[in-house]
């Protein structure tokens, strides 16, 4: 594994890891990993469920060039806080919303997120369009029958105490061998050619929940929440997932669509319904890219959005 926690940190950003203190939506003092290096207008990138800002890795050099970029852990992922109480439905979008406000004040913000922060960041930006200036979102799960994958579907059926029970134990270190191999696995599913996952790559991304207590736990209430919210948008009852769809229409602000032409989880199909959706947004598809755009095909994304932010 990777010698220490800060190495990416310190390597990425001059002034290494920092926290970020906020009040979460439960109005709990909690403090947020985030790394910021360029200047200029801020850019702040948001991740995936299950991931952290090393996603990101690939991209946060060349957009630096031009932006005081920003990434940030959300609450119990990363090297973020994992607080033990249960979360109400829908924090991350309250967090985010005051994670804005912390760090560039009441300043309208460009936001770049991928997969369920693309997800949180619209539905922030629906409730208080007032603090987003522009936003770039990639292969966001808006449309959805199910979780994607058979490992999120499996972790969101155990029983919640069980997995806290196996968390605390840090049952996941005589395991890792396993772990590692079924994490390589999940990994090709997010990638349009499996000979890209590298080694290192996944050290990093399997890092917080060999380190850090909380992390598998928090994730696995992450998706039991999903699942909660995916039930109720089946059943036709008022939720989450169904109040961003219905106010999908109020986002005007100039928004960029990346799409996977090879993401397997939600077909570019989607993409097609979503810019349908939203007043002011362009579909920009990404061949031979898989959902994990940010991570695996940063040499398509970083252009496209490049071209974006000077264009609008």
């Amino acid at each position: 594994m990777i010698p220490t926690a800060d190495d990416w940190w310190q390597a990425t950003f001059p002034g290494g890891r920092q926290m970020l203190a906020i009040a979460d939506a439960r109005d709990r003092p909690v403090k947020l990993a985030y790394g910021e290096v360029g200047s200029g207008p801020p850019l702040v990138l948001l991740h995936g469920i299950g991931s952290w800002s090393y996603n990101w890795r690939e991209a946060i050099a060349p957009w630096s060039q031009h932006y005081r970029v920003i990434c940030l852990d959300a609450k119990g992922h990363g090297f973020s806080d994992k607080p033990p109480e249960p979360e109400l439905p829908g924090h991350q979008i309250i967090e985010l919303q005051r994670s804005l406000t912390a760090l560039v004040g009441d300043r309208p913000v460009t936001v770049i997120a991928q997969s369920l922060g693309a997800l949180v960041a619209l539905a922030a930006a629906s409730r208080q369009p007032q603090q987003f200036d522009r936003l770039v979102a990639i292969n966001v799960p808006i449309f959805l029958e199910q979780l994607p994958s058979i490992w999120m579907q499996l972790l969101a059926y155990l029983p919640l105490e069980v997995v806290w029970q196996f968390d605390r134990a840090r049952l996941i270190r005589p395991l890792l061998p396993l772990v590692r191999a079924i994490v390589a696995l999940a990994r090709q599913e997010v990638v349009a050619d499996p000979a890209t996952i590298q080694p290192q790559h996944l050290d990093w991304a399997l890092y917080p929940y060999v380190e850090f207590p909380g992390a598998i736990a928090k994730f696995a209430e992450e998706l039991q929440q999903a699942t909660q919210e995916i039930d109720k948008l089946v059943r036709g009852e008022p939720g989450l997932l169904s109040e961003v769809q219905a106010n999908l229409g109020k986002i005007t602000l100039p928004t960029l669509l990346l799409w996977g032409e090879c993401d397997r989880w939600f077909p570019p199909t989607l993409g097609e319904r979503l810019q349908q959706a939203l007043p002011n947004a362009r579909l920009r598809r990404l061949p031979g890219c898989g959902h994990d755009a940010a991570g695996s095909c940063a040499d398509q994304v970083v252009p496209a959005v490049q071209e974006f932010l000077l264009k609008v």
